[in-house]
Order: structure tokens, then C-alpha cells, then sequence
């Protein structure tokens, strides 16, 4: 395939259990649990959204692992943006499939890490506010250690780079200590392990004027999802006047996928790397409920327009830095997947390979 765009696809390495979701959520949780038993909120609102083809996986399993590999080499994806979760003094969180991927050479396809660096609490589940894993920075030494562990990711022979630097994705820049500093530290500290130097991408929130350099960083990838305001729709009348007779006591936003594509991407023109984001889709209500925020109608083909816009930005870079991240892969929770459904089947999965592969790319 004669590719105009690589297109790297987030993947959330959840989906089995963990004693921490046991103690939490109950046992057995994953991911799966709050998307089987999601309910529609609203005239049209497509929920549950059931998995196809790959079912309802345990990243647990090897055979999974490598079905979501092989079904992203199938349909054009050049990788995956596993999360990575260190909150700080070593503790790690849903390590054990992106640990055996390491340490078994399977599957044999491209990824790289983004440090989710941020606090679990339930605030962003249920409205409250406990904290059940605070994201901490405790120091030069902690640095260190993380540095340790991830070199054995950075020297995998499958592990994505530029220039032979490995890409490492950070979600909240903004939010270490000091971060230009340990940006310095962290590329001293591959250039004495004999890598070239690392390529550091931050990810900006929906700031047009974020620039990475300000942080130590090579380049950005902005996600801009639209504002949670309890915006709903009038032609949901029924809905307006039912949460209005209970107070009006929620959050649930709608936008229409169609009305919004304008603004899922960056609008300025800037002077360092920057990547697109795409969204095929959102909506969180599964862990939600009336809190959430969806892409009411999102489609194939409206995605395609979407994907198409962000593939123009990217086409006459240089290969290996003609990117588009994708987000995401698998977020079922989130309705942000283009993972077999049994509404649209791999229909999200051939308009990518369709349009990284589409050689009349045209304004």
C-alpha cells in the first residue's frame, strides 16, 4: 500500500481485570462492563455499542493482542499509542499488556507510549470527588527510574521513531514540575543509553497556542473536543422538558458530528511540528450517564471528510513525519473506537484505508 499518511491509532490497554478495578468497581471489572449495560438518554442515541469481530477481549490473552495487530495491519494503520501509566515512586497501572508485548516480541507490529500522566478520581466518572490513584512527581530519582523503564521500550525493534529517535507522547505537559528541565534530563539520558535523542510530543488542549518548544518539547498534537455545557438540542423537546421537571440537574451535551468537524482540528497555521488529532466519534455517556458528552450522528462517511482534511495537512511532509494520530483505537467507554461494531461493522476501518492510501488528495 503506496501510503500518503501514517495513521497511529491511541490504544487503551485495559479491558481485564485488575486488583485495583476489583477494589474499586467490584470484581472483574473492565471497561466491557460499563459499556454492555450503557442505555440510550434520548431519542436516536445509538447505545449499546456492542464489539464484532474481535468480541468482548481479555488484553490479558496473547491471541487477543494479536488479532487487534493484525486487523490494524489489514486496514492501513501504521501503529499503536499504547497509554502508559506511571504515577510517580514506580507505580504503574495496566502494565500487563503493553509489559508482555514487550517482553514476548508479539505481535510483531509498530507502537509507541503516552504517558497519561494524570490523577484517576471519580469526579470524571460519577461526580464525585474521590481520588483513587493521585498522579505525583516526586523527584529527580523518580525521573530517573522512569527513564529506566522506558528504555526497554525505546529500544524494541518495533518501537516507532524520527530521525531513529523514539516518539514519546506526554498528555499533560503543563503539569511536571519543571518540565523543559526534565525534557533535557530525559534526552541526555538516551543520547548515554546510544539513542540519538527522543522526539517528545505534547498534547494540547484545544490551546491553538501552545507551543511544545516553551516546554522542552519537539512538537504538539492538539485534541479539541467541543465544551461539556448541558447543551441539548431543541428538536429533543421531550428530553429538554423531562431534565427541566427534575432541575435541570445535569451535564449531558450534544453536538452534532456533522455541525462540529470545523473545529476538531487546528485552525491556525504554526511554526513547529504539529500532528493532527482525529476523533471518529465521542460519547462517554457509558460512564457517564447524564454528565456525558456525544457526537450525536457521527458516521463512516463523516469521518471520512474529517480523516481527508487531516491526511491534506500532513501529505507533503517527509514520510516518516507525515503522521495523524488517531484517537482512538479502542475507547468503548468513551464511543471512541474504530474497532468492529455491530452497527457499522469495519466500516471506520476502511475509510482510513481508503484515505491513507487515496492518491488524489486535492483542496
Amino acid at each position: 500500500m503506496n501510503k500518503r499518511a501514517k495513521v497511529i491509532a491511541f490504544h487503551l490497554p485495559q479491558f481485564h481485570p485488575t486488583p485495583e478495578n476489583d477494589e474499586w468497581w467490584g470484581k472483574g471489572f473492565t471497561e466491557w462492563t460499563n459499556v454492555a449495560k450503557a442505555k440510550p438518554l434520548f431519542p436516536g442515541h445509538y447505545q449499546p455499542h456492542i464489539p464484532a469481530d474481535l468480541g468482548f477481549y481479555d488484553l490479558r490473552l496473547p491471541e487477543a493482542r494479536h488479532a487487534q495487530a493484525e486487523l490494524a495491519k489489514e486496514y492501513g494503520r501504521e501503529g499503536f499509542c499504547y497509554y502508559h501509566y506511571w504515577f510517580g515512586d514506580g507505580r504503574r497501572i495496566l502494565e500487563r499488556p503493553v509489559d508482555e508485548i514487550l517482553s514476548s516480541g508479539e505481535p510483531n507490529f509498530p507502537f509507541c507510549l503516552c504517558w497519561a500522566n494524570h490523577s484517576w478520581s471519580s469526579s470524571s466518572w460519577q461526580g464525585t470527588n474521590t481520588t483513587f490513584i493521585e498522579q505525583i512527581y516526586p523527584g529527580w530519582d523518580d525521573y530517573a527510574a522512569h527513564f529506566e523503564w522506558l528504555i526497554k521500550a525505546f529500544n524494541d525493534n518495533r518501537y516507532l521513531k524520527i530521525d531513529g529517535k523514539p516518539i514519546f507522547v506526554i498528555y499533560e505537559p503543563d503539569d511536571i514540575p519543571e518540565v523543559h528541565k526534565v525534557m533535557n534530563f530525559w534526552r541526555d539520558c538516551a543520547v548515554k543509553a546510544g539513542l540519538p535523542g527522543l522526539y517528545l510530543i505534547g498534547v494540547s488542549h484545544r490551546n491553538e497556542n501552545w507551543d511544545p518548544r516553551e516546554r522542552g518539547l519537539d512538537a504538539s498534537v492538539m485534541q479539541a473536543l467541543p465544551a461539556r455545557n448541558g447543551r441539548i438540542p431543541r428538536r429533543y423537546l421531550a428530553t429538554k422538558l423531562k431534565l427541566a421537571l427534575k432541575g435541570n440537574k445535569h451535564k449531558l451535551t450534544i453536538w452534532d458530528y456533522e455541525d462540529i468537524l470545523g473545529i476538531l482540528l487546528r485552525d491556525n497555521v504554526v511554526d513547529w511540528p504539529d500532528y493532527p488529532l482525529v476523533l471518529p466519534n465521542w460519547d462517554n455517556t457509558p460512564r457517564t450517564g447524564m454528565r456525558g458528552l456525544v457526537f450525536h450522528n457521527a458516521s463512516p462517511e463523516l469521518f471520512r471528510r474529517h480523516l481527508h482534511q487531516a491526511i491534506e495537512r500532513v501529505a507533503d511532509r517527509k514520510p516518516e513525519e507525515a503522521i495523524v494520530f488517531l484517537k482512538a483505537w479502542n475507547e468503548w467507554a468513551e464511543g471512541n473506537y474504530v474497532e468492529p461494531d455491530q452497527k457499522w461493522g469495519r466500516a471506520w476501518l476502511e475509510v482510513i484505508r481508503d484515505e491513507v492510501s487515496n492518491p488524489n488528495l486535492t483542496e
